[in-house]
């Protein structure tokens, strides 16, 4: 993972030499334990990146943990959502990814893969307008076509990024 992380932040700095822009990569902190995940994410800060990636998977207290890592480092925290199918697509016993997104914002995760209404994360549009909705507003109100079922408050909880992801580009717009 340490040559890894250098080849890639080699990268984001030719990139931005090139072109003099600001670039980044999302550094994939995830790993066994949690000792091994704070040395990767103290890498990814020492090698530059101002942000890093957990997966799903972790679980819940590996996230928050994470999370307060993140703002005690002031990283930004990804959250990929690698194993999200294996609950939120499954009809018989799965719970809707609104669910994870409120989850996540109280864990305080920064950024999530939160679909889109194209490719692998896609979803009717109404619904991922919900999931957009539940991570980035202080309130929301019923409404029953983007899957919203009862008004919610959200107080002084901090906003989570929706990020599109699933393999899209451009050329898969209309």
């Amino acid at each position: 993972w340490r040559e890894r992380f250098l080849f890639a932040m080699e990268g984001v700095n030719r990139a931005s030499a090139a072109t003099g822009e600001t670039k980044g990569h999302y550094l994939n902190v995830t790993a066994g334990t949690m000792e091994d995940m704070y040395e990767r994410a103290e890498f990814s800060k020492e090698v530059g990146s101002i942000i890093c990636m957990i997966d799903l998977v972790i679980g819940y207290t590996a996230i928050q943990s994470m999370a307060k890592w993140s703002r005690a480092n002031d990283m930004i925290l990804h959250l990929h959502r690698a194993g999200n199918s294996t609950y939120s697509r499954q009809k018989n016993h799965g719970m809707n990814f609104r669910v994870i997104c409120k989850w996540m914002r109280m864990a305080g995760v920064d950024h999530i893969h939160a679909g889109t209404v194209v490719g692998k994360l896609e979803g009717d549009p109404l619904m991922i307008k919900g999931f957009y909705n539940t991570l980035l507003c202080g309130r929301t109100d019923i409404n029953l076509p983007e899957g919203i079922f009862f008004d919610q408050d959200f107080a002084s909880l901090r906003k989570v990024m929706p990020v599109a992801s699933g393999g899209i580009h451009a050329g898969q717009m209309h």
